[in-house]
């Protein structure tokens, strides 16, 4: 259900690796949240460094969300990158979860072939 890579580095250096690759793939990067200014903007202190990637390819969500709007609850896609002790990790919900949950078994392989570019970024981004 949860892809998770782990990797050396800043949470900030690997948010950069993400946007590149992100956009070798030919999917962009609608937003990135800092959950831990975020929460102190609210005045609650939160302690590790985690940042969430909303990422999206259009084409693709145009097709999946032709198939179901209901899965505009669930997309754009996120990537989420915070730091464990020493080490930063990397992690995202699978797509292909996504035609289960929705109860869309056809948009099953538009989900695939989003989960296998979504994993390529990711890999990018965590290779030393």
């Amino acid at each position: 259900m949860i892809y998770l890579k782990e990797t050396s580095g800043s949470v900030q250096e690997i948010v950069e690796k993400l946007r590149q690759a992100a956009s070798q793939n030919q999917f962009g990067v609608l937003g990135v949240h800092n959950l831990k200014e975020k929460m102190a903007a609210k005045g609650v202190e939160f302690g590790p460094e985690c940042q969430v990637l909303e990422v999206c390819n259009p084409k693709q969500a145009k097709r999946m969300l032709e198939g179901n709007m209901n899965l505009s609850t669930a997309l754009p896609c996120r990537i989420s990158v915070w730091q464990q002790g020493d080490k930063v990790k990397v992690a995202t919900i699978k797509p292909t979860i996504l035609p289960d949950i929705f109860k869309s078994p056809e948009l099953k392989p538009i989900a695939r072939e989003v989960e296998q570019t979504i994993i390529r970024i990711i890999d990018t981004a965590c290779r030393p």
